[in-house]
């Protein structure tokens, strides 16, 4: 059951580039560790080591990074892998993390 940050969180992203998969109107993960990961960002964001949207400006900037990447070198999609990548580029923004620790984060 989500809190009103998590529906909060969840409302802002429907219908915007950011938005995660969804399969019959519900979050839709197909690991385990995507599940966890987006449990994680909401609870660290909730407790306010950084704002929700600064997180989501970065999740459609690794979006946008993965799109204008040449074909030949694009890895193949995966949301929750941009979905990282914004989370570990936000941590260490906000100095939760140091950027040698992020680097060792699937990218």
């Amino acid at each position: 059951m989500f809190t009103r940050f998590e529906d909060f969180a969840a409302s802002q992203m429907l219908g915007s580039p950011d938005s995660p998969p969804r399969s019959m109107g519900k979050l839709h993960f197909a690991h385990e560790w995507e599940r966890s990961l987006f449990g994680l960002t909401l609870a660290v964001s909730k407790q306010g080591h950084f704002e929700w949207e600064q997180f989501r400006r970065n999740l459609i900037g690794a979006i946008a990074t993965w799109e204008r990447t040449d074909c030949a070198d694009q890895p193949p999609w995966d949301y929750y892998e941009r979905f990282l990548s914004a989370l570990v580029k936000t941590l260490i923004e906000h100095d939760l993390i140091l950027a040698e620790e992020g680097d060792g984060a699937r990218l």
